[in-house]
């Protein structure tokens, strides 16, 4: 029965002092009644996983001297950057070490020293996190580039801080490994990204040259705003939406999808559809050209008509 198992998170040593063996912690894992926070951390699956909860896992195996930096930062405050495959095999916890101490020898801790400032990292419930603004300059530094912009709009939009928050720190990085990736996407964060996906297809429309498009634009009906577009050009009405599984995969979500996209046709705009299966070469090249044949459309002067005499 999963009530065996604590309320917090623990870890195989001290679920042994409770008279819980290793060998049931690994037939909760796979009843789906524990999932592995980190490597050698465990937590029951009908838990909460709240800031809180995160900050107890980390405790279990990081040092006083370390502090929480890039992805696991980004999990502590609630942006998760991990792959997929990494649900069944935990990576290792990233850590910085503080100058004047040793980097902890420790399967689950992946570490190594930088300099940090007492304002890039603070103190969560006793656990040293880097701050969500140096996390994302850091995760602008060594995530994949689609992956690093996902990350940085969503702790933007969490955190409040802005593209040119970023920008201003970039002086720091100059002979950084990363910084001139960080020097692109820094410019390009925008906190009103709700989604991975919408990221991913702004950044992919950077690459291909677009013009910016505006984010989460309103449409307004008689006054009063209602359709928002993940993104679009409005005087072009011309309009890019990612279909993510999570909000656009139900019947009735399809259904709802499908009766706004036909309003917003019928009023003149040109709505392209993208979801997760549009980032493959062939797909966005198919994509971005109906990108820009729409707005090629839109910017075509008006027909001259000449009366008859």
């Amino acid at each position: 029965m999963i009530v065996d198992f604590p309320k917090e998170p623990f870890t195989v040593a001290s679920a042994a002092t409770l008279g819980i063996t290793k060998r049931r912690i690994g037939e909760g894992v796979r009843r789906g009644e524990l999932a592995r926070l980190f490597r050698h951390v465990y937590l029951r699956t009908d838990i909460e996983v709240t800031t809180e909860m995160r900050v107890s896992a980390a405790l279990l195996v990081i040092s006083p001297h370390v502090v929480v930096c890039d992805r696991t930062a980004a999990w502590i405050w609630g942006v998760d950057c991990f792959r997929l495959r990494e649900l069944e095999v935990p990576a290792a916890l990233e850590t910085y070490t503080l100058r004047g101490h040793r980097a902890p020898e420790r399967p689950e801790i992946r570490g190594g020293q930088r300099d940090l400032g007492p304002q890039d990292w603070t103190t969560v419930g006793g656990l040293r996190v880097t701050t969500p603004l140096r996390t994302a300059l850091d995760l602008g530094c060594c995530l994949p580039r689609r992956d690093a912009l996902a990350a940085m709009d969503a702790l933007a939009r969490a955190f409040g801080f802005t593209s040119r928050d970023l920008v201003l720190q970039l002086r720091r990085y100059a002979r950084r490994r990363g910084v001139v990736q960080l020097r692109e996407l820094a410019a390009l964060v925008d906190p009103r990204a709700e989604s991975t996906g919408e990221s991913w297809t702004r950044l992919v429309m950077h690459d291909h040259g677009l013009p910016a498009p505006q984010v989460n634009w309103w449409v307004l009906v008689d006054g009063v705003p209602t359709f928002r577009l993940d993104l679009a050009y409005p005087l072009a009405r011309v309009a890019v939406e990612y279909d993510g599984e999570e909000f656009h995969s139900s019947d009735e979500d399809k259904h709802a999808d499908a009766e706004r996209r036909d309003w917003l046709e019928s009023h003149g705009w040109t709505v392209i559809v993208v979801d997760k299966g549009s980032f493959t070469d062939d797909a966005i090249g198919e994509w971005i050209q109906e990108v820009r044949d729409a707005l090629s459309t839109a910017q075509q002067p008006p027909r001259r008509w000449y009366a008859r005499v």
